[in-house]
């Protein structure tokens, strides 16, 4: 009689053919297979998954700046849409309560790490560490609130699942209000960096209008003239004051001629006059223009010139002064203004998971599979036959 000896574990199968027998039992009777997922399925869904309470709000972003007037988008209208609100303000807030900046500022407030991490609540649906990172608790944190945009009229659907209503209503809560604060100080800081910039620009154009009416007066100063275009206004009343003297003396010599000889006395007196007029008017006419320069219609265009470039930089200044009032103005009040449609609810019922409605899927998702298992290993069968 031959003694047996050797390895007692050499008769069993190892893992991997285990595993390869499992497969195959499972194509070939698929639907046994199926039904015990099934099982599976309905013991986790309807007596191991945690109820999770669901708490949603409605919010749009409403700008509090009525000076640049009401502004309809006549496309979106005709498309049936909010024509005055911006989708784009929409998206952003969007993208920031669903960032990882959101999620720290609500663990900080409600220890949402602590909450998902319950030891208490099934395993497939919390966070299995506490201490997970923030990767992993960022990708729960999304699977856990939905965040979408109806563009057909333009509001921010906010739906948070936490597992006590309490939690869940505080976490809507918190989004709403948060993303209020945000709009509200990214808007701020716009209005900030744009009052930092008027005032800089209203120092530079002070300077400008200082140095601008400083030209006026040296100008002034230099010529001895106050106004130079009162001075050339006084001319040329005298100029014509003149001319209207020296035609009447003309007339007048010309009426005397006919009856005086010319040596007569009185007509040589006329005739001194006419000189003494004409000499003038030249003279006065000199100061008024001349070819060589230096006269006073060249003072007058040095100055009008002078005068428009100081009265110019007041305008900008002025305009610049209204400007950074109105800035400030903006940077001190809301801007943006994230309305509530529908406030956040108190959930009083656990609507996920969809019990039911998951059970149903999985079957379904289930038996066909292994039916189309069964037809595949039926049609292995014809060839292998």
């Amino acid at each position: 009689m031959t003694e047996e000896t050797g390895d007692p574990e050499a008769g069993r199968p190892s893992s991997l053919q285990r595993w390869k027998n499992f497969a195959l039992a499972g194509i070939r009777r698929p639907f046994p297979v199926a039904g015990i997922a099934i099982f599976l399925a309905v013991i986790y869904w309807g007596l191991v998954a945690s109820d999770r309470y669901v708490s949603e709000a409605d919010v749009v972003v409403d700008r509090t700046d009525l000076s640049g007037g009401y502004q309809v988008d006549l496309t979106a209208f005709l498309a049936g849409g909010a024509g005055s609100r911006s989708n784009q303000d929409l998206l952003l807030l969007r993208d920031h309560l669903r960032s990882i900046d959101m999620l720290l500022k609500l663990d900080e407030k409600l220890n949402l790490r602590a909450h998902h991490s319950d030891g208490q609540r099934d395993p497939i649906s919390r966070l299995w560490f506490e201490n997970a990172p923030i990767e992993i608790f960022h990708r729960h944190y999304l699977s856990r609130v939905s965040i979408e945009l109806d563009d057909a009229f333009g509001i921010l659907r906010i739906k948070t699942q936490a597992y006590t209503p309490e939690m869940a209503l505080a976490i809507t809560q918190g989004l709403v209000e948060e993303g209020e604060r945000f709009m509200n100080d990214m808007a701020h800081r716009l209005a900030s960096d744009q009052v930092t910039f008027l005032e800089a620009q209203v120092e530079k154009l002070g300077e400008r209008v200082l140095l601008a009416r400083n030209q006026v007066v040296d100008f002034q100063n230099a010529k001895g003239l106050l106004s130079p275009k009162a001075t050339a206004e006084g001319l040329g009343s005298i100029v014509a004051r003149l001319e209207g003297q020296l035609a009447e003396l003309k007339a007048k010599r010309e009426a005397m001629a006919g009856y005086l000889s010319p040596g007569a006395p009185d007509l040589a007196q006329v005739g001194l006059e006419i000189g003494a007029v004409e000499n003038q008017l030249r003279i006065e006419k000199a100061r008024l223009a001349s070819p060589k320069g230096g006269t006073l219609n060249r003072t007058l265009e040095e100055f009008q010139r002078l005068e428009t470039e100081a009265q110019f930089a007041q305008d900008i200044y002025r305009s610049a002064l209204v400007s950074l009032e109105k800035g400030r103005v903006e940077a001190t009040r809301n801007l943006k203004k994230v309305s509530i449609v529908q406030s956040p609810t108190h959930p009083q019922y656990p609507i996920e998971p969809r019990r039911m409605y998951n059970i149903t899927v999985f079957a379904l998702s289930a038996l066909m599979l292994a039916g189309i298992a069964q037809l595949l290993a039926a049609i292995i069968r014809d060839h292998q036959d």
